[in-house]
């Protein structure tokens, strides 16, 4: 996994998180204004211009260039990432937390003493890749892919209409209508293949993904198998109330929610390794995998 580079920048710090979210922005979304810069570090207008042309100058001199049609400034063919790695992660993460400063905190490399965290290898995507996946989810249209998956490894032609990019803690995909099976998907970004083609509107939006929009609820509780002293013991350590936790979340997501949590529904699983068990997955079945 690439890792941020330990450089004593020559800027400050507040400067240094707004170029690189210049950076990020322009690359992955390939259009950047001063509204992205205002709204998210709540700046002036003059202010944000100030900064976009000290990047041009100073940060990334040939990197960016005012297109008119765009109203707004777009990465040249020779962009190179300066202040940021140029990995998909950090304008997924970006996006993942609702625009909030802090998660630009977030993804920065700090140096704190005695904290370790533990990071799951990046899966990068290009930024061709996902240009067109934002563009056609924000304009509801029809998105013409090759797209790679263990049941089919050769490239395959399709037509997907996305909605949502998701993150599972391990991985991107995005939600959306599939043509070819005529239903709503998951798709890892990570196996989308060449450049996708934007084509024209669909009416399969998000509003028509019902299990996106059906509001679930998972009852965590201790395994029964457990002794009522060892039961305690997860009790405490899961934070639960009345003996269970509580998790609300969207339908389609419930066999990540488990996965994240590494809650195995079978029931072969020891259950000292497990510890918790999903007290509702009848009530759940239909969304599960397999």
């Amino acid at each position: 996994m690439p890792q941020a580079k330990e450089t004593k920048w020559p800027f400050r710090w507040e400067l240094l998180l707004r170029y690189r979210f210049i950076e990020t922005i322009a690359l992955w979304e390939g259009r950047l204004t001063t509204r992205h810069l205002c709204d998210t570090f709540g700046i002036g207008r003059q202010q944000a211009s100030k900064d976009i042309n000290n990047y041009i100058r100073e940060v990334g001199p040939g990197n960016l260039v005012y297109d008119k049609y765009l109203k707004g400034y777009k990465p040249t063919e020779a962009f190179s990432p300066r202040v940021t790695m140029g990995l998909a992660d950090e304008y997924l993460h970006l996006m993942a937390r609702n625009n909030e400063l802090m998660n630009v905190f977030e993804s920065l490399a700090l140096n704190v003493a005695n904290v370790q965290v533990l990071s799951v290898p990046v899966r990068d995507v290009r930024p061709e890749v996902l240009r067109p996946i934002m563009q056609a989810a924000r304009q509801q249209r029809r998105l013409e892919v090759d797209y790679v998956s263990l049941n089919n490894p050769d490239r395959e032609g399709r037509i997907i209409v996305p909605h949502t990019l998701v993150y599972t803690g391990l991985r991107w995909h995005v939600r959306a209508w599939c043509e070819k099976h005529q239903e709503y998907r998951d798709f890892v970004l990570s196996r989308f293949r060449d450049t996708p083609e934007i084509m024209d509107e669909s009416e399969h939006g998000s509003e028509g993904d019902a299990d996106w929009h059906r509001k679930v609820t998972i009852r965590l509780v201790p395994d029964q198998r457990l002794s009522p002293a060892q039961r305690e013991v997860v009790e405490v350590d899961y934070g639960m109330e009345d003996g269970a936790l509580v998790v609300h979340t969207r339908a389609r997501l419930v066999p990540y929610v488990l996965q994240l949590l590494r809650v195995d529904t079978g029931a072969a699983v020891d259950p000292r390794a497990q510890q918790i068990v999903v007290e509702n997955r009848d009530e759940l079945a239909p969304w599960l995998f397999g």
